[in-house]
Parts: structure tokens; C-alpha cells; sequence
């Protein structure tokens, strides 16, 4: 049962509540009034270089410099290898424009290195001014930049240990004795097992530490504290892994929440993305039950909620609801949140009906000061943390918490800020002394930073942000203090289903309408489906109706070609529709016939969708005369027409996203077709066609014909009548086909063929590892690598090489094998026995040596009914060229390399496929020069290779991997048509009438 309503609803109505909910509850003149002197004090007396209010002054993340200094903060710490570390800072510092000569631009750099090291390494402050100032140099770029990144490292992260950060804590606590921290041991996700138990250890050792200097304090909000993040403890903490989750992973916090509670320290969950969150509130209720049973008196337990969600009050109260119901009183830190671009990102790409998030930046605002209200009223249960930098905001809390007070006496709570920011608003809010104040603070290597630190600086140094326009003196306080409570009359960003709605001419469709598994309702539809959905039999083609069928489309030619291209891209239209309202049950089919696993099932309905709209509205455009320009008397027009009967030949593999791809491009276009899908998927075909000819495609129009290639897809193929194939399979195949077609008496028949590769991912020094990692186990394994555009082959430098392949075989180690049927399921059984015998023969041929992987998750015999399941494999291979034919299933072939990137992509082209190429590097320029060099239909660039969308990343490779066009892509239509060119003398029947009418003018 679902804790929350759903994450997608509209935001305005959301808004308007929140609104009401705070009606009368604000005096914003007051507000403006309390905060104003802060913002002044700030201006009057701005910090240091090195606080973000300064340091957003000098590099503006929108400026090329703040945008270098934020890439360069993000890889430069990590990059081990000279060569790459100098073409990183070459490439970042060149893209700036620092308004002058490029030793101004090192001067500025430098200069601020050596301002940060004064401040941070007193003791070499004697020798940093001179000595680095007199190595200013071609070399000393890197070595400046370092130095500055370093810096910029440790005013962000508190210590590189826990010992080290409580020494600085205390150091700071000399100056106002009422400054806690919470602790963070830095770490974004585990991947594998082994950082998993890295991370519990490193929570386990900072509690005993904290626990060492507790003075004894009656509560726990009196004393420092720890947060600790779900999904560092478990390397699938994930909703598809739910059961998994619940019992790996609840004893292990119940193990830190007993450690905190003995020595009566506060230990908060943090906040995470949106689909985690439903996962989240279950072990909270867990952990609460735990704690109402073993330790009722302890109050540190607590939970960090993010106002940005359009679902945040619900949350609150929930919680809330979850604290009375067991008798438990926690603490909860309220924030905006530290995911919203990757939100807006997953909404659009996943087809949601609205965002889960606000997409304007005062609705958070708004939400922000909702929920706050909310939880100074259930000060019952709940003990407040307003973690906020903004000083309208800290104004507005104090406000409502004097006028909710008892007794004349405030409601007790704490403000909470992020080390490294907001230290002028705070240094003037804690004159009072009745406020309190928590500082979050990371700990941990600064190499490690990576990602926590370019997420702090887009939130705090976007345009709109209250950090970065309190460095600007330009903007006023007016402007500054602003009251966010009004309600926006649009979402600020179109919402996903209408993300192509301004894809310019040739793309206005509406995108496709997709589900959310980790929401409940979403995922009881498909659950549902798969309960009622049976696989139907579907009748092997008769050969000897070879010629009926072939004349059947001969006469749905002739009749759907005269139908105008309206009618036919509106059928279409129809169709995707149905589709879409059919989607349970198109994923059901998907899940039982072709063992797609509920996330590839759902993305493939989706695909089929999108090819239906996209080429029909693309036919709309195409199919219109083009009128040419010519000499007077004269009419020239340029038009495209249907070329005839279609045989559409479909893999497998995607039985129904490339099945309708490749017919409705061919009924767009006013072409009869006879569709032959892969033997091993005929229910879903037969589905497909079903809903196309109920959309009003005629039948003798679209006809199926299910039987294998040999016999079936050999004599449609054959037959003098077709004017065209399109195919998608393997690269032999491709090849008969094209000798069949070019042996035949005759028109020259053409041919699309879309084929395999040998998928290549190139990585360099520079690539984040865990972002190298999910990239690599997503393109590889998942759909267990049938997909024609898995990585086959990854390319890895040799100095990251290592850590990297070992991260990879730990994640690979956490997947999950089984029947499609289950959520949990990653890798999910092969199409048949011929496919598992092939890539097992395969297997057993590679000139490598093979990766051990122990999989976390044994094989039992219910789980693997299915004899054809294959577990993932990774070798390593001693060079490219040992690479040279494609494994069509879950194994991954590893080559180290050094030197010139360049010749890794032309030893990459040598091999002779061209479908997809994946590029890991941060070095902006060498992407773009390997990308250049590569003979590769797509290239991706820091991320995975798979999931091409249409419209958006047209599909299709060269050389061995096909013949294009790309499907999905502006030129795909042309191909299934004819060009015609029909001049017309106009002054044929008694002069030109046109060109005398000008001269009487």
C-alpha cells in the first residue's frame, strides 16, 4: 500500500492549496523588515574569496569561467595521469573568455590559489605567494588549477576523515559555542557490495567518534549528529528490489540507529530521488517500529524531507501520521532539494503526466514555507530543521514560530546551512541568541566530492538563486525579498507529454504517455494485465498463398495509395493512440512472448508509439508537391509517391517497436505491406496489426505472414512484385537479402537494412567512474544484451583501468536474473535455445580471459524455470582486433589501452561495423574529435548506449551494421518513396498571360 498519493499531478492546483495554507499565516512587510539589515551587514562586509557568495561573484556559473571552474572542480582531483590532467585544464581554460591574454586568465586563476591556500595552509603561506606566482608557466596552468580545485575542495568538504572534521568543528564551535554539525560521510550510491560495507563501516567508526566527544547532553539535538544516504548502504537500493532491500538492507540501519541511540546522537536519513522515496517511508515506518519497541526515549532519529516535491506536505503529514502512530518523536530537516534537473530529465524522458517536482523556483518557495508551518505545528512529534540559505526564508521561520509559540515562548527548532555556504546571512542571524544553528557538513577525500559539489554549486549559483543574487549589488532588496506567494499561470516547462510540441516543422507530436513502476497505481495495471493476458497461437503463412497475398497487396496499394496522406497519417494517429490506451497489455504480450523485462516492455510501447506519430506527421510534411522555381511560362513541381508492396522483415528483439517502425513508415508513405516478424514473436506482430487495421488501414493493405526466414521471408523477398524490403536483423542475413534482391530480374529493388555492430565504449582518465560503471551495465546487460546497440566491447585507459573493471564487476554482481514476470528482474531469459547455444559457442571462442563474477543473488529452481537465462559475463581481451564478431547476449569483451585516443576509434573503424560508439571522457574537445574520426551511425557521450529515442537520436549505423537511413529520422520516409518531377508550359495554350499581366503593371 502506498504511503502518498501520486507524484504526478498538476503543480498549479498543488500550488493554489499551498497557498490557502499558508493564507494569514505571513506578514511579508515584516519579513522584508527583519531581513533586510542581514543583506546589507552581507554587502557591507561581503566574506572572504572563498565563500560561495564571493566565489559566484567572481566566476558566475553562466560565465565559460565558472562553468571551467565547475567541470575542472568536478574531474581534475580524480584524473591520475599527467597527459590527461593537462589536456583536461587545456580544454576547460581554453573555452573561457576571461576578456584578455591567457596569462591574464592564469593570473586570475593563480591568484586565487594562492588567496584560498593562505586562508586554508597557514603553514605554507610563506612559500605559496612567491613560489607559485614564480612558476607561472605553460605546465604551471595545471599545476595553479590543482592547487585552486583543491582549495575549492576543502572549503566545501569539511575534513578528509572524521577526525579531521571534528577538528575543525571544534575550531569553529570556539567562535559560537551553539554551532552543531551533522556529518555526511561523502558518497553518492554504492555500485557494488564493496562499497556498500565501506560506507556502513564509515558511518559505524563517525558515530563512535561523535560518541567520544557527546558531553552527555539530554537531547540529541543538542549534539552533533550523522546523515547517512540509503543507497550508499545497499548497492540495489532501488523499487524494483524492494523485497531485497527490506531485507538486506533494514538490518543494517537498525545497526546504526542502535549505535546512535546508546550514545543519544541524532542520525537523519537523507533525502533521495523521487522513485526512492515510496521505499524510503517503508523501512522509516520499520526503523520507527524498532524504535518504539527498544529505545521509546530516544529522540535523535530522523528523516530529511525536500520542499521541491510536489507531494512534500503530503509527505510531512504523513510522517507525521507515522511519528503518533508509534509513539515516537523525531527530527525532520527541511530542504529544497538536490535533484530537481535530473527529475525535470527522468519526467520528460519517462512520458509522465506532470513533473513530480515545482517548476517554478517561488512554487518551492511556497511549498518550502507550507511544509515548514506544517511541522512547527506537530512540535509534538517533531523537532524542526529549516536547512535554508535564504534570509527571506530564515525571517519568514522565525516569524511563524513566535506567533505558533506557547506561553509567550517560541516553538524550539534549529536552522540548518551547507559548509562552505551561506556563512555572511549566518554570521548576522546568529547575533540572536535564541537561535540555533546545524551545519551540514561533508566528509571525505575531495576527490570524492565530484558530484555533491557540482550539485551544490548549480543550485546555489543558478541565476535565480537567493546565494548568487546576493552577490549582486545590482539587484535590489526589493527584488531580493520578494514575496514568492503567488501562483504562476504556467508551468514554466512544457510538461513531458508535450516535450515535442516545438520540435519545429517536421516534429509536433504529442510524446508518448509512459508509466511510472515505482508508482503504485501505475505499476497495478501492468500487474493486472500480466494476470489476464495469454499468448494466442498465431497460424504458420501457407506458401501457396504466396501469390494471393502478393496480389491482395496489390489491391491494397492501389487503394491505400489514392487515400489522401491526411487519412493515412490520422490512421496512423489512431492507432498510436489505441496503442497507448492498450499499453498494459501490448507489455503483457511484450513480457510473456519475448521475455522483455516491465522497464524494456513499457519503453518499447512507448518506442512503437512515437513511430507511429513521428511518421505520420512527417508524412504530412514530405508528401506535399514541391514547387521549384523555373523560367516564365513554366510550372516545375517535385513530389514523392509510394513505390508499391513493402515486405517489412522484424526481429525479435523489439517484436514491436521496429515491427510498426518499419510499417508505419511504409503505410505513411502510401505503400501496401506484407510484415513477416521474427517466428519467435508472431502474437505481438498479430496484435500490432490487429489495432492498425481496427484504425481503418484496409487488410489487404497490411497482411501478416508468420513463418521462418528461410521459407517465408526467402519468397516474399524473391518475388518480382515487391518494390522494396526493409530489414532488421543480423549482418549475414542482411547480406543473402541483398545478394536475393540484386539476383532478380527486373526493377532494382531497394533495400533498408539495419544490422548489428561490435558497440564499442571508449573511456578515458577523465570519465567518473560510477557514472562509467551504470553506463557500462546498462548498455551491456541490460535486455540481456539483445539489443543491437549493446556494448559489445568496452575501451578503458589503462591508469583507471582496475578500479574501474572491478566497480563493474561488483555491479554486475548485483544483478538479477529470472523470469520476466517479476519486477526484480534485470536480466531476464534469452529469446530461445538457438540464441543461448549461439552466444554460448560464442562465449566459449573469445581469446581472453574471463572476469569472475560471484552474483549476490543465487539461482534457485523456481526462479529459473527457464533453461535459456544467461548470467552476464565480462573478459578481457589483449586488443580490438580480437573483437570481431558481435556475441548477440549478456557478455562484455575489455581492452586496455594508452596513447592517442584517436587510434583506439580508428583500430574501433578497422573492425568494419558502424552502428553505436560510447565516449567517457570530460575533456570536451576530445570527445568531439573522436566522435569526428568515428565511422559510427551514433556516438553517446557520457552515457549509456542504448534506448535511442525517436526523433530525438535517429537510429542506424553504416559499413557492416546497415545500409540507413536512420530510423526515426528525417530522412527514413524518402526511402520508401519514389521521386517525381512534373513540368507543365503553362503558355502552351496561347501565350503567357502570367508575365503579360506583370508588364501591364
Amino acid at each position: 500500500m502506498a504511503y502518498l498519493p501520486t507524484a504526478y499531478r498538476p503543480e498549479l492546483q498543488i500550488v493554489q492549496r499551498r497557498l490557502e495554507h499558508l493564507a494569514a499565516q505571513l506578514d511579508w512587510v515584516a519579513i522584508q523588515s527583519t531581513a533586510s539589515p542581514w543583506v546589507q551587514a552581507v554587502r557591507d562586509n561581503p566574506p572572504p574569496f572563498w565563500a560561495m557568495e564571493s566565489l559566484l561573484k567572481e566566476y558566475p556559473i553562466s560565465s565559460n569561467e565558472g562553468l571551467a571552474l565547475m567541470r575542472l572542480a568536478e574531474a581534475l582531483l580524480r584524473v591520475p595521469d599527467a597527459p590527461t590532467a593537462i589536456a583536461l585544464t587545456a580544454d576547460q581554460l581554453g573555452r573561457a573568455d576571461f576578456e584578455g591574454s591567457a596569462d591574464s586568465a592564469l593570473a586570475r586563476l593563480s591568484s586565487a590559489a594562492i588567496a584560498m591556500s593562505k586562508h586554508f595552509l597557514p603553514e605554507q603561506a610563506d612559500q605559496s605567494g612567491p613560489s607559485l606566482a614564480a612558476r607561472i608557466g605553460s605546465r604551471t596552468v595545471v599545476a595553479a588549477t590543482l592547487r585552486a580545485v583543491q582549495l575549492l575542495g576543502k572549503q566545501f568538504v569539511l575534513g578528509q576523515n572524521i577526525d579531521e572534521a571534528q577538528s575543525v568543528a571544534a575550531q569553529t564551535r570556539k567562535q559560537n559555542a551553539r554551532i552543531r554539525f551533522s556529518y555526511d560521510m561523502l558518497g553518492e550510491g554504492a555500485r557494488t557490495q564493496e562499497d556498500a560495507d565501506r560506507y556502513f563501516a564509515s558511518y559505524q567508526n563517525a558515530l563512535k567518534q561523535i560518541a567520544k566527544i557527546n558531553q552527555q547532553v539530554a537531547l540529541p539535538r543538542d549534539a552533533d549528529g550523522i546523515s547517512i544516504k540509503l543507497s550508499a548502504l545497499h548497492p540495489r537500493y532501488d523499487y524494483t528490489q524492494r523485497d531485497r532491500v527490506i531485507a538486506e538492507l533494514l538490518p543494517r540501519v537498525w545497526q546504526l540507529c542502535e549505535q546512535a541511540a546508546k550514545a543519544n546522537i541524532n542520525l537523519t536519513i537523507d533525502a533521495e530521488e523521487v522513485d526512492r522515496l515510496e521505499l524510503s517511508l517503508t523501512l522509516f515506518e520499520a526503523l520507527l517500529i524498532h524504535i518504539a519497541q527498544h529505545y521509546p526515549q530516544w529522540q535523535g532519529f530522523g528523516l530529511a524531507l525536500q520542499a521541491y516535491q510536489t507531494r512534500a506536505l503530503d509527505l510531512i503529514e504523513g510522517v507525521v501520521l507515522l511519528a503518533r502512530k508509534h509513539g515516537v518523536k523525531i527530527m525532520c530537516r527541511l530542504v529544497k532539494g538536490a535533484y530537481w534537473d535530473a527529475e525535470i530529465k527522468r519526467a520528460q524522458e519517462m512520458g509522465l503526466p506532470h513533473y513530480p517536482v515545482f517548476t517554478h523556483k517561488h512554487h518551492t518557495d511556497i511549498s518550502y514555507l507550507s511544509c515548514a508551518a506544517s511541522m512547527l505545528a506537530a512540535n509534538d512529534v517533531l523537532y524542526s530543521q529549516f536547512a535554508t540559505h535564504n534570509a527571506a526564508t530564515i525571517a519568514a521561520i522565525l516569524q511563524m514560530a513566535s506567533s505558533s509559540g506557547v506561553q509567550g515562548k517560541a516553538i524550539p527548532f534549529e536552522l540548518q546551512r551547507l559548509h562552505g555556504m551561506g556563512e555572511g546571512i549566518y554570521r548576522e542571524v546568529l547575533k540572536s541568541p535564541d537561535i540555533q544553528c546545524r551545519i551540514y557538513a561533508p566528509v571525505g577525500a575531495h576527490r570524492d566530492l565530484l558530484a555533491y559539489l557540482v550539485r551544490r554549486l548549480l543550485e546555489n549559483g543558478a541565476n535565480s538563486s537567493f546565494v548568487h543574487q546576493l552577490a549582486d549589488e545590482s539587484v535590489g532588496m526589493d527584488l531580493l525579498l520578494q514575496s514568492p506567494l503567488h501562483i504562476g499561470t504556467t508551468t514554466s516547462i512544457a510538461l513531458p507529454l508535450d516535450l515535442f510540441k516545438s520540435g519545429g516543422q517536421l516534429d509536433q507530436r504529442k510524446n508518448s504517455i509512459g508509466l511510472d513502476l515505482a508508482d503504485e497505481a501505475m505499476s497495478q495495471a501492468l500487474r493486472h494485465a500480466l494476470e489476464k493476458t495469454q499468448v494466442p497461437v498465431v497460424p504458420w503463412f501457407d506458401n501457396y498463398r504466396l501469390q494471393e497475398t502478393i496480389n491482395n497487396a496489390q489491391n491494397g496499394y492501389v487503394q491505400w495509395s489514392q487515400t489522401t496522406v491526411e487519412v493515412r497519417c490520422a490512421t496512423l494517429e489512431r492507432a498510436a493512440d489505441e496503442l497507448e490506451n492498450q499499453m498494459a497489455h501490448f507489455c503483457a504480450l511484450l513480457i510473456l512472448e519475448a521475455h522483455k523485462t516491465w522497464g524494456d516492455a513499457i519503453a518499447e510501447v512507448r518506442e512503437a508509439i512515437d513511430f507511429l506519430r513521428y511518421y505520420a506527421n512527417q508524412a504530412r510534411q514530405i508528401m506535399q508537391p514541391l514547387a521549384l522555381p523555373g523560367p516564365t511560362g513554366e510550372s516545375n513541381v517535385l513530389q514523392l509517391k509510394p513505390r508499391g508492396i513493402w515486405i517489412c522483415i522484424s526481429p525479435w528483439n523489439f517484436p514491436l517497436a521496429i515491427f510498426l517502425g518499419q510499417v508505419g513508415a511504409a503505410l505513411a508513405t502510401g505503400n501496401s505491406v506484407v510484415a513477416k516478424p521474427a517466428e519467435q514473436t508472431p502474437a505481438v506482430a498479430m496484435a500490432a496489426i490487429a489495432l492498425l487495421h481496427k484504425a481503418g488501414v484496409p487488410s489487404t493493405a497490411l497482411q501478416l505472414a508468420h513463418g521462418t526466414g528461410e521459407t517465408v521471408g526467402a519468397q516474399l523477398v524473391g518475388h518480382p512484385e515487391i518494390a522494396g524490403v526493409v530489414f532488421t536483423g543480423s549482418t549475414p542475413v542482411a547480406k543473402i537479402i541483398n545478394r536475393a534482391l540484386a539476383a532478380k530480374d527486373g526493377p532494382i529493388t531497394p533495400l533498408i537494412a539495419e544490422t548489428g555492430g561490435v558497440n564499442a565504449m571508449i573511456v578515458d582518465s577523465s570519465a567518473l567512474p560510477e557514472q562509467v560503471c551504470d553506463a557500462v551495465v546498462q548498455s551491456a546487460f541490460r535486455s540481456a544484451g539483445q539489443r543491437c546497440s549493446a556494448l559489445r566491447l568496452l575501451c578503458i585507459h589503462e591508469a583507471i583501468a582496475d578500479h574501474v573493471i572491478e566497480m563493474i564487476r561488483g555491479a554486475a554482481a548485483q544483478l538479477t536474473m529470472g523470469s520476466s514476470r517479476e519486477l526484480s528482474t534485470d536480466v531476464a531469459a534469452l529469446i530461445d535455445v538457438e540464441a543461448a547455444s549461439n552466444v554460448a559457442r560464442l562465449k566459449a571462442s573469445i581469446k581472453g580471459k574471463e572476469v569472475p563474477i560471484v552474483f549476490a543473488q543465487k539461482r534457485t529452481q523456481s526462479q529459473y524455470s527457464n533453461s535459456n537465462l544467461m548470467e552476464p559475463a565480462i573478459f578481457e581481451v589483449e586488443k580490438i582486433s580480437d573483437v570481431s564478431s558481435e556475441i548477440f547476449g549478456p557478455v562484455l569483451q575489455i581492452v586496455r589501452w594508452s596513447g592517442d585516443p584517436i587510434a583506439v576509434v580508428q583500430a574501433i573503424n578497422q573492425l568494419g561495423f558502424g552502428l553505436t560508439l560510447g565516449i567517457q571522457t570530460r575533456i570536451d574537445s576530445r570527445a568531439d574529435a573522436m566522435a569526428q574520426a568515428a565511422h559510427i551511425g551514433n556516438v553517446y557521450i557520457n552515457r549509456n548506449m542504448i534506448g535511442a529515442v525517436v526523433g530525438v537520436q535517429p537510429f542506424g549505423g553504416e559499413g557492416l551494421s546497415g545500409t540507413g537511413p536512420k530510423a526515426g529520422g528525417p530522412h527514413y520516409l524518402l526511402r520508401f518513396c519514389a521521386e517525381q518531377t512534373i513540368t507543365i508550359n503553362t503558355a502552351a495554350a496561347g501565350g503567357n498571360a502570367t508575365l503579360l499581366a506583370s508588364m501591364k503593371a
